[in-house]
């Protein structure tokens, strides 16, 4: 007999968005579950971590909340990177 209240399910809330990298295209992507207890919809959370010998600081580290995949994604539409025809001006705007 299966548990209900055991079974993860996994429900996608998609959205469009604009990337630059690796190339100019607009994607499907997973978002945060706004009302996720562990993140509040951030997604993760950022923490800062120090070296063990001087105590100093290190860097930046992010955990990612298991209520989204953030590496899933699909592009919709590459879109091309213009450039203005006859280049780039090198006059002041005023």
């Amino acid at each position: 007999m299966r548990r209900p209240h055991l079974a993860v399910r996994a429900l996608l809330r998609l959205r469009v968005q604009r990337t630059t990298w690796p190339r100019h295209a607009l994607i499907l992507t997973d978002t945060p579950r706004p009302n996720c207890p562990d993140c509040g919809g951030n997604g993760g959370h950022s923490y800062d971590y120090g070296d063990h010998e001087t105590g100093e600081y290190a860097g930046t580290d992010w955990w990612s909340c298991p209520c989204w995949i953030e590496d899933r994604r699909w592009v919709l539409l590459p879109l091309p990177h213009c450039t203005p025809s006859g280049g780039y001006s090198d006059e002041p705007p005023f």
